[in-house]
């Protein structure tokens, strides 16, 4: 499991940029191809108008399409399954793979299991699978990523939890720090984390200022190239060695 190294302040301040800005953000550190880290469209924000989140993994990985080799189908009561999630540091964020050829036959969180997530500390799903019951979970603020919506559960039921997961284009372990809003979902690095905010902020300023110019009653080509200029500088300058 990744080790937290962020401070709840820390984490907070995360929250409050959106998962694009983020991404920029990591961006510059180059620590990773860029073309990884992030989600694709296979899957999608349930509900676009919630504020971003961020949180640790705990993953699971779960089938749908057919009935478990032993016992019943559907359950709603797995002990064991909450403790290993409370192993996870909070905020938690639970990323479940759906395992069957055609992802998503049924839905595994619904009503019931949002709930339970929530009062573990989970702010939110992330699955390759379905979710369902969107109407009443709307309003309790949990935010899902999903690949469908199904109407029923099928037989869909936990075979494996606590080991890493494939979801969306992305390697997921437990622990891992994950920033996620409409845009999609993200991996943070463990090493970087603690020093995103900044930057963050340094970019989304740096881009106020450009939008600034684009958008004043004077604009020209020439003003947005020496706009353009003075940003290029003003970096240059603050990351002289």
């Amino acid at each position: 499991m990744t080790a937290p190294s962020l401070t709840p302040v820390r984490l907070e301040q995360l929250r409050r940029f959106s998962t694009c800005l983020v991404a920029s953000a990591i961006e510059t550190f180059q620590v990773r191809l860029p073309n990884t880290g992030f989600s694709d469209s296979s899957i999608r924000c349930i509900f676009e108008d919630l504020p971003p989140i961020v949180g640790y993994a705990a993953t699971a990985r779960v089938r749908t399409a057919d009935p478990p080799m032993e016992g019943g189908g559907y359950v709603y009561d797995r002990t064991d399954w909450w403790k290993e999630i409370l192993a996870v540091p909070a905020p938690r964020i639970v990323v479940i793979q759906d395992v069957d050829s055609h992802p998503g036959l049924g839905a595994f969180v619904g009503e019931v299991h949002a709930n339970v997530l929530q009062a573990l500390d989970c702010v939110g799903v992330v699955t390759n699978g379905a979710v369902r019951d969107l109407n009443v979970i709307e309003g309790s603020g949990f935010q899902m990523f999903a690949g469908n919506v199904s109407v029923s559960h099928a037989y869909a039921h936990i075979f494996d939890f606590g080991g890493p997961v494939d979801v969306a284009r992305m390697h997921f372990r437990p622990g891992d720090l994950l920033h996620a809003d409409r845009h999609g979902v993200l991996s943070i690095p463990a090493e970087i984390a603690d020093r995103i905010p900044p930057v963050a902020t340094e970019i989304r300023e740096c881009r106020h200022r450009i939008v600034d110019t684009c958008r004043c009653s004077g604009f020209s080509i020439e003003k947005l190239g020496e706009c353009f200029q003075r940003e290029i500088d003003e970096h240059q300058s603050k990351h002289r060695t």
